[in-house]
């Protein structure tokens, strides 16, 4: 081989060792302080100050707070105010049933100011969003589903009532939903969940419950206290999917493609009170020995075997003989036909 084709050779491969070296030097020169600043990031920041109560959620005017909504949380000591709850000086037992009176973002410190307690004066006007009504519905054991009904839940409202009519046969039982998703305030004159001793809520029974509705609403349930009986139905926690659904579908509920206005109306939708489109069952629905309908009402002349409207034999009937007829506001009578002639004779009569 050339020298000088080796001499190339050699210092070709120099230049390359060198630049490889220099190229890996920058690449953890440079991957270095962004690992150092990664875990910067990583380390929480030591906060010099005390613990203070904020809320974990936005709460909005009126919420009743339970043990979700609130927890303590390290505060810089130069930004603690004298109104902020402090671990030392508070228990969050004390604090469960209370409302929002003052509408409070999450992570935001919770000031004395924007709570009132139960039995403070305003508490339950505090407690009733913008526009709403407080209505008070007498239940019993039975109908308030055994007492495990409490502040803050959300129920249904049903109503059952015997519907007589101007035939014969026992009234139409039924038994409706009026109203869906009322959120209850009270029962009888507690508006907080009481805890025993083990830590647990207390259940209960109660004889009044007291719901947030609209005006509207108030006045359907007001109504629906002379009609019939009224009871509860506890609704669940979490949303329902159909009904959701069936609200977007009838135009009631409108969809936008903003996810931050989507989670808004969802959070409107999941807290008022919902009327319309009711669900009832009637008697014949449990029981194929109860009615339909509501008994139909007697045509005048009706109701005698072989009777035609105006008494006389029906076309057809045999001429002459005795039909007995029904009891009438004179009691059962006789009915002898003679030709054309008929004779109603009382029983027991001559």
């Amino acid at each position: 081989m050339d020298s000088r084709k080796l001499i190339l050779l050699v210092g070709a491969l120099v230049v390359a060792g060198i630049t490889a070296f220099l190229a890996r030097s920058l690449i953890a020169g440079s991957a270095a302080p962004q690992a150092a600043a990664m875990g910067q990031v990583a380390a929480a920041p030591v906060v010099d100050g005390p613990e203070v109560l904020v809320a974990t959620r936005a709460l909005p005017v009126g919420t009743i707070l339970d043990a979700t909504a609130l927890k303590f949380q390290p505060w810089p000591k130069e930004l603690v105010d004298g109104a902020y709850y402090l671990r030392a000086r508070t228990d969050l037992k004390t604090l469960q049933g209370t409302v929002v009176r003052n509408a409070i973002t999450a992570g935001q410190p919770v000031t004395q100011g924007a709570l009132v307690k139960p039995g403070d004066r305003g508490f339950l006007a505090a407690a009733l969003g913008p526009g709403m009504r407080a209505v008070t519905v007498p239940v019993s054991a039975q109908s308030a589903v055994a007492g495990f009904i409490f502040p803050g839940d959300r129920i249904d409202l049903m109503l059952t009532q015997s519907v007589p009519g101007g035939g014969d046969g026992p009234p139409l039982k039924v038994s409706e939903t009026i109203v869906r998703n009322l959120r209850v305030l009270a029962t009888d004159q507690r508006t907080d969940n009481s805890v025993g001793e083990d830590g647990k809520t207390e259940v209960r029974t109660f004889s009044t419950v007291t719901v947030e509705a609209t005006p509207k609403i108030a006045e359907g349930i007001a109504v629906a206290q002379t009609v019939g009986a009224l009871s509860l139905s506890l609704r669940p926690l979490a949303d329902t999917p159909g009904e959701l659904e069936q609200a977007i579908a009838s135009g009631s509920v409108k969809t936008s493609d903003d996810p931050h206005l989507e989670k808004a109306m969802l959070m409107r939708l999941a807290s008022q009170p919902q009327v319309g489109d009711s669900t009832f069952s009637s008697g014949a629905d449990i029981s194929r020995f109860q009615r339909r309908s509501v008994p139909g009402k007697a045509a005048a002349g009706e109701g005698l075997a072989g009777m035609g409207p105006s008494g006389a034999p029906a076309p057809g009937a045999p001429q002459g003989g005795i039909y007995p007829g029904a009891a009438t506001a004179t009691g059962p009578v006789v009915r002898i036909a003679r030709g054309n002639a008929v004779t109603a004779v009382p029983v027991g009569g001559k």
